[in-house]
């Protein structure tokens, strides 16, 4: 029997080491999200429209590079499997990027600009040297429908867990109020301290990850030579493959909602800053709060999965996200909603916070599943496996939380005159409330766009079971 056909029941330490390398992913994607528009923009100064774009430009090279880097690592050979050498190789890179993204230099805004295209441009293909490579074992570790559900709530797990514990971090420790600048959020000296801590734990994680699971590399079935094929009948393959329908019908689903999530961490910091006017210590207290939402999301999305299916589950999942995230900004437009410096107020946006992410989570975590269930059908209709380049999409999405988090919160706070060096308690309340219906409105089309491509998502438990099978029979 084919043993990459086998359903495989990986120990539990494997789980803790596999997933543990997403603590580097998580690092970055939540400094991107939280933090990086409102450094650039209310600290360095650069114009929010500006760092969007840097952001986005980043992100469309950023796009062009992924499915080259999971195409190469579908065909790379070695003694160390196809793609723990390029894990390795994203350790340092990653963490000296990322560090020196914080540090940019006092140039000039349109230099300042160009820098935070660079070195964002480095940061995001140091991570997708990792990510790629280590989502792709997912389908090549095993096959089990239900198996491949937990690894990678292990792998969200670690990913948001490690996020969230930086952002509280920075908010709790680096980020302290001065008489120079009272709110310890729009101070820089914490920012450099950060950056350092934040690159040291990116480089142990994707490390001791890799050496982890370098191990089950050998429980692998052998794998025939690599193919060599010309640049076009390559390009041909990895063009009918990305743009197969039921992969298609997860992408869009993953895109739209990684662009509401990237939204609200983006914009969240801002809403925490100006909207509801939260100290560095109680954003803290506000972002401790989605640990709840983790662990809740842990527990529940494979009961969920179970009872609904992953197609059914996400779906309801990514609609009551939408609901918890515009909650308390809609009830506030109305005059619902308590007033700031309410003692009832950061309590409430606590249950937000923890309601909203465990929803999130769980449907994101069924998506990257979902991917995974996609390789069989992809591997029957070519021929081909095909891990590297299915995930280098899945992977680009995940950083789109990110990318367009900031890209379209830079419109957004440029389309409502947002101010910069902006001074909480003094931002106009009409700009305020703008920012308020334009984030509902957007994250509203984003909901409808995923749900209605997720609809045409086809693959379910038994659908899954006879494709394992017929790959079984075809060894």
């Amino acid at each position: 029997m084919n043993r990459a056909a086998r359903p495989q029941k990986l120990p539990f330490s494997a789980k803790l080491l596999y997933g543990s390398g997403t603590i580097a992913f998580g690092v970055k994607d939540q400094g991107f999200s939280a933090l990086l528009m409102l450094f650039y923009n209310q600290i360095a100064g650069l114009p929010a429209d500006w760092v969007g774009a840097a952001i986005m430009i980043a992100m469309v090279v950023d796009a062009v590079i992924d499915p080259v880097l999971g195409q190469i690592s579908d065909d790379f050979r070695s003694r160390w499997g196809r793609r723990h050498p390029f894990m390795y190789a994203a350790a340092l890179p990653a963490a000296i990027s990322y560090l020196f993204l914080w540090m940019p230099p006092a140039w000039q805004a349109e230099w300042q600009f160009g820098y935070l295209v660079a070195v964002a441009i480095l940061v995001r293909v140091s991570i997708s040297l990792y990510e790629i490579p280590s989502t792709a074992l997912l389908a090549e570790f095993s096959s089990d429908y239900d198996e491949r559900t937990r690894l990678v709530a292990w792998r969200y797990f670690f990913g948001v867990v490690g996020g969230l514990a930086m952002t509280i971090l920075a908010f709790g420790v680096f980020f302290r109020p001065s008489p120079a600048y009272p709110v310890g959020q729009l101070n820089p000296d914490g920012y450099a301290a950060y950056a350092i801590v934040a690159a040291l734990v990116m480089f142990l994680s994707i490390l001791l990850s890799s050496l982890g699971t370098q191990a089950r590399v050998a429980a692998l079935s052998p794998l025939a030579p690599a193919e060599r094929h010309s640049l076009a009948r390559l390009a041909r393959h990895m063009i009918g493959v990305l743009v197969h329908p039921t992969y298609l019908s997860i992408i869009l689903f993953s895109l739209f909602s990684a662009m509401s999530s990237g939204l609200a961490s983006t914009l969240g910091i801002y809403f925490a800053t100006f909207y509801w006017e939260l100290s560095a210590d109680q954003i803290a207290q506000l972002t401790s709060s989605a640990v709840v939402g983790i662990v809740l999301a842990f527990v529940l999305v494979h009961p969920l999965s179970a009872r609904f299916g992953k197609k059914g589950a996400a779906m309801g999942l990514f609609l009551a996200a939408l609901i918890a995230s515009a909650t308390p900004l809609a009830l506030r437009l109305a005059g619902l909603f308590p007033a700031n410096g309410d003692p009832a107020l950061l309590p409430l946006l606590m249950v937000q916070m923890a309601i909203s992410t465990m929803c999130t989570i769980s449907a994101s975590i069924l998506a990257v599943s979902m991917v995974a269930d996609v390789t069989e059908q992809v591997r029957l209709s070519t021929g081909k496996r095909s891990e590297g380049l299915l995930f280098s999409a899945a992977t680009m999405v995940n950083k789109a939380v990110s990318g367009m988090g900031v890209f379209l919160s830079g419109l957004m706070l440029t389309a409502v005159a947002f101010p910069a060096n902006a001074v909480p308690g003094q931002v106009d309340g009409g700009v305020l409330g703008e920012l308020a219906l334009v984030y509902i409105g957007t994250t509203l089309a984003f909901s409808i766009l995923g749900v209605l491509c997720l609809s045409y998502y086809p693959i379910t438990r038994s659908h899954h079971a006879d494709s394992v099978r017929r790959l079984h029979e075809g060894s």
